[in-house]
């Protein structure tokens, strides 16, 4: 097979007196294959993608690309795709498509059939007059990769293109670039999301500079065979259980799936009774190993069984009125509804989910419940408060994660903290209290004088979240709070969200990670503006058809069914179904 980019013996380090960000890393990209790149935050993935782009120089070793020093490359037979989006936000979409042609020398006559390609596969044709900074987060990656692809490479470099894109648009990203091998291209696709390595010919894993697997995915998965559980408890102490079960030494990891938890053992060991974790008539049911177990496996065991921030935080005082509810809510910009009817309530210590596709409207609702957004039709209320008559109260009864990192990128990390913490009403020895408990539990010391904009991401997710909760509001809002971030910050994150609902707190939550989904106590499902399903996450499987199935298989689901409903609804000249109707 032929070798199209390969890095030998590298290492790179950004300052003489650091760690390297590299160290002896060895790397081979393969004509016709899809490698993986998988890794923790900060392991030094992009550092290597950069290096192979020819973009920067390595202190030690080799990196070649198409038969050359990749910094002496053929720059126009390489697709390279950023982490972070790298496209112009005030050119349209077709705009970019054309600047990225200019750059790749695409001759004008080829330019029309391949746009009319590529746009038809992102699904943006009806949105390539659209300036790409008012796309959402997963057209804006699917922009990306268009523009990667503008001009067929010969080798593609892709720095988790899946970040912020709905499950049945990264199925469809990841069909379309497989099906560039079978022409003999290579491709490095670095990924957050383990089951898209699991899919790769060859899985290459970093953590702080160094090689920790080089293979098939398949042989590391081996190495936890044998090593998974799964347990069936009640919904309302899974939550509990799993606490216990992870402060159990005989447990590495551990998860909620639907109505259990789902366990990987330590080598040799024997799982902890269930009458132990609190269990009754229930027995251990051994499950097939993931690529993702083997990755958690292999950096020492996921997250701390109880969440510090948790066991500081208030409790929230019990209630009967609905921690967040939303009555109705619509929301029109001119002729286009982003959100329509949107209708459900969330009781105290609940984790309530919106899911979807890019573009649904999951944005939108968050916006309106939060007061940022005016519904056009409808209203709702969170901590009791009415978004028409005491929108300012709403917002400071609760948290908020955007979506899009949205702290202050100029400011320090402390100036951040010293700021949100003052614009949620803490002042004096409170707030000095609140900065110092999220910076302990967030490990937030060694960056309080940096910048925010430079942070690794998973920090930055850390510092937003920890502006979300220095105040211990009642309700939290998070937009995909774990969005690009390793599975080791995601498990932290959720020992974190899990702590804070036996506390009381409400979460609305939205994510593109389907096994998160399994978290949630309840789920909406919003697809075109609109509620298409509502319940639990087993509900929703089997109202999908199969309560075995995966999360990830119910959304495809009941979205083909939406559109096949649809379909037969505008065939008949009628309407298409309400939320909650059968479909």
């Amino acid at each position: 097979m032929e070798s199209v980019a390969s890095a030998r013996r590298v290492t790179k380090r950004f300052a003489a007196s650091a760690p390297p960000a590299l160290d002896g890393i060895d790397i081979e990209i393969v004509a016709g294959k899809m490698t993986g790149l998988v890794g923790p935050d900060g392991a030094g993935k992009t550092t290597l993608i950069r290096l192979l782009a020819g973009l920067m120089d390595a202190d030690a070793g080799e990196v070649c690309a198409l038969g050359r020093p990749a910094t002496a490359a053929d720059r126009s037979a390489i697709g390279y795709m950023p982490q972070r989006f790298g496209l112009y936000e005030d050119l349209a979409v077709i705009e970019n498509l054309d600047l990225y042609a200019n750059l790749r020398g695409l001759p004008r006559s080829e330019r029309a059939d391949s746009f009319a390609k590529l746009l038809e596969f992102t699904d943006l044709a009806r949105f390539q007059d659209r300036l790409a900074g008012k796309l959402s987060g997963g057209m804006k990656q699917k922009l990306g990769l268009a523009c990667a692809l503008v001009r067929t490479p010969k080798l593609l470099l892709l720095d988790e293109p899946g970040v912020g894109v709905d499950p049945v648009s990264r199925r469809e990203l990841w069909a379309m670039v497989r099906s560039l091998t079978e022409d003999g291209i290579a491709v490095l696709w670095s990924t957050a999301y383990l089951d898209e390595a699991e899919k790769c010919d060859t899985v290459y894993l970093l953590n702080e500079g160094r090689m920790l697997h080089a293979g098939p995915p398949q042989v590391m998965t081996g190495k936890v065979e044998g090593r998974i559980v799964r347990l069936a408890v009640a919904a309302e102490s899974r939550r509990r259980t799993l606490e216990r079960a992870l402060d159990d030494e005989a447990v590495a990891d551990g998860m909620i799936q639907g109505s259990a938890i789902r366990l990987m053992l330590r080598e040799r060991a024997e799982p902890p009774s269930p009458a132990g974790l609190g269990v009754v008539d229930a027995i251990y049911e051994p499950v097939s190993p993931r690529f993702e177990d083997a990755f958690v496996d292999a950096l020492g065991g996921g997250a701390p069984a109880s969440s510090a921030l948790a066991r500081a935080y208030r409790t929230i005082p019990a209630s009967d009125a609905p921690a967040i509810e939303a009555r109705g809510l619509t929301k029109r910009f001119g002729a286009f509804t982003a959100a329509d009817d949107i209708r459900f309530t969330v009781p105290r210590g609940q984790i309530f989910g919106l899911l979807g596709p890019n573009g649904a409207g999951k944005s939108t609702t968050f916006k309106m419940l939060c007061g940022l957004l005016k519904p056009s039709v409808g209203t709702g209320s969170v901590a009791g408060h009415d978004l028409r008559t005491a929108a300012a109260d709403a917002r400071q009864s609760l948290g908020y994660m955007a979506q899009k990192f949205s702290l202050y990128g100029d400011l320090s990390v402390r100036q951040n903290l010293d700021f949100f913490s003052g614009v949620y009403g803490l002042t004096g020895a409170r707030q000095r209290a609140a900065i110092e408990r999220v910076t302990e539990v967030f490990h937030l010391e060694r960056y309080l004088k940096d910048n925010a904009i430079a942070l690794p991401l998973g920090y930055k997710q850390r510092l937003a979240l920890a502006c979300a909760v220095m105040h211990e509001p009642p309700v939290l809002f998070l937009d995909e709070p774990t969005s690009g971030v390793d599975p080791i910050v995601r498990r932290e994150f959720w020992t974190h969200i899990n702590g804070l609902v036996d506390k009381g707190v409400a979460v609305l939550v939205t994510t593109h990670f389907m096994d998160e989904a399994e978290y949630c106590d309840r789920i909406a499902l919003i697809y075109r503006a609109r509620e298409i399903a509502i319940g639990t996450p087993d509900e929703l499987k089997a109202r999908a058809g199969a309560v075995e199935a995966t999360m990830e298989d119910a959304f495809i689901a009941l979205i083909e069914a939406s559109d096949a409903e649809r379909g037969r609804e505008a065939a008949a000249g009628g309407r298409p179904p309400r939320p909650g109707e059968d479909m």
